[in-house]
């Protein structure tokens, strides 16, 4: 593992019960648009969705039985039958992490987003103006992304394919880096920790948001190694109890 140099002052497997329906503040509209959303091989549905008083809508897939690979993008991917359509679902880590964006002073950031699956976190700082790039690695990730952006009225989104087994110096360095749910398997921490540590400015912060799987802890140890301190939790995370933390890190340059 790349450990950090720098001077600091501070700082899906399974999607399971604990995604509970009720978590989300989202409604399914049926009708009209829903049955025309559909890429070719899939269905999809247009749902509601409130984000801390801010109405935005969202194709996602009808289902989670739905799988297509006729030019084998998804096995070239690594992405197996199992775990292809589990991106195309507004999951609670999704919403939460949305939230935390609405609350953010994005002013004068650069962000990126790991793993923005159906986009509504990366949405949500486009509407409020922010230089964001969305990133997956899922080949229908960018289709759903651009088609909920027009569905909101928003211009289309910065958006790259983006695998995590190497680092791609030409997408630069970002303020903030976020991402949703992405502690789902053992190893996993380790190696979001290297992603951000790969595009992190020298000064930057960090907002995931934990599903509860139990690898938060190896995260924050993993980030440790790059200069990334914990941040304390703000009065927003405190007032949204349940199974979904939000994980906040920040790295500061010493002075000279």
């Amino acid at each position: 593992m790349r450990v950090a140099s720098r001077c600091l002052l501070a700082s899906r497997s399974a999607h399971g019960a604990a995604r509970s329906a009720p978590f989300l503040r989202a409604t399914a509209r049926r009708g009209g648009p829903s049955g025309s959303t559909g890429i070719s091989g899939y269905t999809a549905r247009i749902i509601d969705v409130d984000v801390l008083g801010d109405a935005y809508r969202l194709r996602v897939l009808t289902d989670h039985q739905q799988f297509a690979d006729p030019d084998g993008d998804a096995e070239r991917a690594g992405i197996s039958s199992a775990q292809w359509p589990l991106f195309g679902q507004l999951w609670p880590a999704g919403q939460r992490l949305a939230e935390a964006m609405h609350e953010l002073d994005v002013a004068g950031k650069r962000v990126l987003e790991l793993g923005c699956g159906i986009g509504l976190a990366s949405l949500v700082l486009q509407r409020r103006g922010a230089d964001v790039l969305a990133t997956d690695l899922h080949p229908l990730a960018e289709t759903f992304l651009a088609y909920n952006a027009a569905l909101n009225g928003l211009p289309a989104l910065h958006y790259r394919r983006l695998g995590w087994a190497s680092a791609r110096p030409s997408l630069g360095r970002f303020d903030l880096i976020i991402a949703g749910d992405v502690l789902y398997e053992r190893g996993q921490a380790e190696v979001v920790a290297e992603v951000i540590a790969d595009y992190a400015a020298d000064e930057a912060d960090v907002i995931v948001t934990d599903a509860g799987r139990g690898y938060a802890a190896k995260l924050g140890k993993a980030l440790a190694g790059h200069g990334f301190l914990p941040m304390a939790a703000t009065a927003g995370d405190a007032s949204r109890p349940g199974p979904v933390a939000t994980l906040r890190y920040q790295r500061l340059r010493c002075a000279a």
